[in-house]
């Protein structure tokens, strides 16, 4: 290596993101449960707006999303000259970090938080701060206890991935209160949808000028494949994330598709529905056999086993049967598997394979 050619401070403190695995060696036919993709896949309408694009791949999209920021607003009930749209979630909370960490900042997530949290603080020169949970559930006072003059960014997945647990709006609140103006709290709602009646934020973005809420299509609209997300905040944040944002960072076709999908409001009721359907079954099921299983507000579950070896175990069965899921470690639970919530079929077949697993049957 060329000793006078070196990256930012920061950059080689990055673990590189494990995506969820795809292939089972030996295995033609793979159930894949590894990545929370939606088992329904997108929206026909929103297949149907991505198919008709292909015809304007030749045109540049608009630098401004507005079509795309009118329908999430007219969903949503929000402004959409609030919203930012990227390629996926992820882009927007590298934004936020990039427009408000650096070096000599610090960046707080929590034990089991998202792993990309700590990348984008690496990548900014800033410092992440783990701050430890309680029996897999963030802990506000244990946050507050971290904040230091240097904190500029508090990072809260809700419900939360990998642990699918929600934190309270009070709690939420509480923190907001006690972070002060100075720092952002940040609200990753990649999976509010899945949670019931919740806003996703939206109430402590109107109420806490320093409350940044993002959401993503990746999830209950099954797109992705295509990478897009959004964020909401006061306008005069919103005003300094656009500002980095390249103008063409979506595509036409990413715009057509997204808008189509979030338009069609019954398909996304029938995928909360049958998610929460099946959610409910497949975490009973593993209860019932003596796999401890919290509450899951997302779209998967995270099943604990008795130790880091059972679980390792119940992984080479669930592979042999061609079905893959997320092995948590690198989160530091690693006496836990994290399922995704198929349909019904995914759901019954997983709960025959642990209980063959386990004895049971």
């Amino acid at each position: 290596m060329n000793d006078a050619i070196r990256p930012q401070p920061g950059i080689m403190d990055i673990a590189l993101y494990v995506s969820g695995e795809s292939k089972v060696a030996g295995k033609t036919e793979v159930l894949k449960l590894s990545s929370n993709e939606n088992p329904y896949g997108p929206s026909p309408r929103a297949q149907a707006a991505f198919a008709e694009a292909a015809a304007s791949l030749h045109r540049y999209p608009a630098t401004d999303h507005t079509e795309l920021r009118a329908a999430i607003g007219a969903i949503h009930g929000l402004d959409p000259a609030r919203i930012i749209c990227g390629v996926g979630s992820d882009e927007v909370l590298q934004f936020i970090t990039q427009a408000y960490a650096g070096p000599g900042d610090e960046c707080i997530t929590t034990e089991h938080g998202f792993s990309m949290y700590p990348i984008l603080a690496h990548a900014a020169g800033a410092t992440p701060v783990t701050v430890a949970e309680r029996e897999r559930r963030v802990d506000v006072d244990a946050i507050l206890a971290a904040v230091t003059p240097r904190t500029k960014i508090v990072f809260i997945a809700n419900p939360a991935n990998p642990t699918g647990t929600m934190v309270a709006e009070a709690d939420l609140r509480r923190l907001a209160e006690g972070l002060g103006a100075g720092v952002i709290l940040v609200l990753d709602g990649a999976y509010a949808e899945f949670a019931g009646d919740f806003d996703g934020g939206v109430s402590m973005v109107e109420d806490f000028p320093n409350v940044v809420m993002t959401r993503t299509f990746s999830k209950i609209h099954g797109l992705g494949g295509l990478r897009i997300g959004w964020g909401y905040a006061r306008r005069e944040i919103i005003d300094v994330l656009n500002r980095i944002r390249q103008p063409f960072n979506l595509s036409l076709a990413q715009m057509a598709a997204a808008e189509a999908a979030i338009r069609d409001v019954d398909y996304t009721r029938f995928c909360a529905t049958e998610n929460a359907r099946w959610r409910d079954f497949l975490r009973n099921g593993l209860v019932q056999m003596g796999v401890g299983c919290d509450e899951s507000f997302a779209n998967f579950v995270l099943a604990r086993f008795a130790s880091a070896e059972e679980a390792d175990a119940a992984d080479r069965a669930l592979r042999e049967d061609g079905i893959l899921v997320r092995k948590v470690g690198g989160y530091g639970l690693p006496d836990c598997l994290r399922i995704t919530v198929g349909d019904e079929a995914a759901c019954r077949r997983i709960l025959g394979v642990i209980a063959t697993f386990k004895g049971i049957r």
